[in-house]
């Protein structure tokens, strides 16, 4: 079998009420829809999987690469429908519903699937946006719980005014809202399982209000210190960042930011596979003396079996690999 090589992926738009236009003006996405509230840079799931659309395997989907190469490609072993990462540009041009997510345990016993810890970086934000993170001062389950029966929710929850360059991080258990005005990048377990608690009583466009799952959200919602959350977002590290560009290095995924500079640097090496979200500029990568052109919006997968990967140029990167043992 041929070796491979920087796969350059697709994105899966999708375009809910809430979505805005930013992401077809400005990073380069197609869709259908005039507006588009998320990009799935990084999938493989049933319904929404990555294309490659470069070299000589274009048109060929991520989840049939991980059938013929394997670990090869990922550096673990994987099958398609347990892939381990989900990596989303999302533009919020009106605020999301607060919702939260189960843990592995709880996702498992009721239902039938993993559960879901994420991180956000913001990319742009509207000056004074918010974003909801957590519970109010003073508020637990019993608090909680009083307020959504007396359709005060708003009152329990934690609001955080935002800027670019920020990172928040979402383990299971904790409420949380992304604000109107806000683009972020998300990178989180590969799992779709959703608690709403609170949607602003909107409608969709068949005039419907959306589901609420608030008993299975009472469930799972708890308070969190910021020591503890920085406990599990540095997990790997002993509850500690172990240089300024690791944004999280949990149990599930390390995230680093690479702003580049015109000198070549080492971004991936042989062994890990690494996902390249470009966020801003222009860069080069160089693999065996082969250059692919990397720029603001684009996608790349790093396969595991690739030598050492080096990048050059003038361009802000997230660089992500799952943690898998």
């Amino acid at each position: 079998m041929k070796a491979l090589y920087p796969l350059r992926l697709t994105g899966v738009t999708k375009s809910p009420i809430w979505g805005g236009t930013a992401l077809l003006r400005d990073w380069k996405k197609t869709s259908v829809c005039s507006t588009v509230g998320e990009s799935w840079e990084l999938t493989v799931r049933r319904d929404e999987v990555c294309r490659i659309t470069n070299g000589r395997l274009a048109g060929c989907s991520l989840a049939e690469l991980i059938r013929d190469y394997g670990k090869a490609l990922t550096g673990f072993a994987c099958e398609a429908e347990n892939f381990p990462l989900l990596i989303k540009l999302i533009d919020a041009q009106d605020s999301l519903s607060v919702q939260v997510h189960p843990d592995d345990a709880y996702a498992s016993r009721v239902e039938n699937d993993r559960g879901k810890t994420e991180m956000w970086y913001i990319v742009d934000a509207d000056a004074g946006a918010e974003l909801i993170c957590g519970l109010a001062d003073g508020v637990g389950k019993e608090e909680l719980t009083a307020a959504v029966q007396e359709g005060r929710i708003e009152t329990a929850l934690q609001r955080r005014t935002v800027k670019p360059g920020e990172v928040y991080f979402i383990p299971a258990g904790l409420a949380h809202a992304i604000g109107k005005g806000i683009l972020i990048a998300e990178i989180q377990q590969n799992s779709d399982l959703t608690y709403r608690v609170f949607d602003y009583n909107r409608r969709d466009r068949e005039g419907r209000l959306r589901e609420l799952h608030i008993e299975k959200a009472l469930d799972v919602i708890r308070p969190f210190s910021d020591d503890e959350i920085n406990a599990i977002r540095y997990a790997r590290t002993g509850g500690v960042a172990e240089s300024p560009e690791v944004l999280a290095d949990c149990t599930y995924f390390r995230v680093e930011k690479r702003v580049l500079e015109e000198q070549a640097s080492v971004i991936s090496q042989a062994g890990v596979m690494r996902h390249l979200l470009c966020l801003a500029g222009e860069a080069v990568l160089e693999h065996e003396g082969v250059c692919y052109r990397v720029s603001k919006g684009d996608s790349w997968l790093l396969p595991a079996e690739l030598t050492e990967v080096r990048a050059s140029g003038d361009a802000t990167l997230l660089i992500t690999r799952a943690n898998m043992n």
